[in-house]
């Protein structure tokens, strides 16, 4: 597992790596996702071992990722019915597990040093561009300024080729945001997600932001990558405060 480095010592966050699990195939070895197409059986019990492995207190409160700028609350009554369709959630007191899935996506999660609210974030470039982090942020209660961002693996510039149409759709919609775009050979455009979703926090006034400097689609030991390789795996980032849930344990 990648462990968030950030200074905040009560909270706990990281996103797991596609080893130490048990399906097979494409899916090998650690596949989170429940919707891609893996053996249920290998599913939960791979989740077993993210509860076991990372110290999770609880269960996570799992989304159903349709690249949109929902954000919901943990709390939310949808969760009895299963998985709701969202990108984001916040836990306003801290008490419950967050976590979403990606295979190239960015994941964020968010804490404040001076509240106990918690939020995770999947950002797919549609998802960004919708304004989903400003969404979030506007969602916890807490200052922007308060809080503290960890951007986990995804996809890195070199490897993220898009069109016109979708730097258009950046342009149009965050200052500077052509600075995170370099043109290539194919008339195309490589897309730093990262310096994206940089941006995207620093209009939301998030001023801590750290992690950033993985390549899922480079790095096929360790991640599973959708462009890579289409039907695959998925990773888990999750976020948890210590201090807040029974039991809490620190990631290995």
């Amino acid at each position: 597992m990648i462990r968030a480095h950030w200074g905040v010592d009560s909270v706990n966050a990281g996103t797991t790596t596609r080893l130490g699990g048990t399906s097979e195939g494409v899916y090998a070895s650690l596949n989170l996702g429940a919707h891609v197409g893996d053996a249920p059986a290998c599913v939960s019990a791979n989740r077993k071992i993210l509860l076991e492995q990372a110290g999770l207190p609880a269960a996570p409160r799992w989304l159903n990722q349709v690249h949109g700028n929902r954000v919901i609350d943990s709390r939310s009554p949808e969760f009895a019915h299963g998985p709701p369709d969202a990108d984001a959630i916040v836990s306003q007191d801290g008490t419950d597990v967050l976590a979403i899935l990606t295979a190239d996506c960015l994941p964020i999660v968010l804490c404040s040093t001076q509240s106990p609210g918690l939020a995770a974030i999947h950002c797919g470039w549609r998802s960004l561009v919708g304004g989903i982090v400003g969404a979030t942020v506007a969602a916890l209660d807490a200052r922007p300024e308060t809080l503290q961002a960890w951007l986990g693996p995804a996809i890195s510039q070199p490897a993220f080729e898009v069109g016109d149409d979708v730097r258009d759709l950046f342009l149009a919609g965050i200052e500077n945001a052509a600075t995170c775009f370099t043109a290539n050979e194919n008339d195309r455009w490589q897309a730093d997600l990262y310096g994206l979703a940089r941006l995207y926090l620093a209009a939301a006034g998030v001023e801590h932001v750290h992690g950033g400097e993985y390549c899922t689609y480079r790095d096929p030991a360790r991640f599973f990558s959708y462009r890579r390789d289409g039907q695959c795996g998925r990773m888990a980032t999750f976020i948890f405060r210590a201090n807040g849930v029974a039991d809490g344990g620190k990631l290995d």
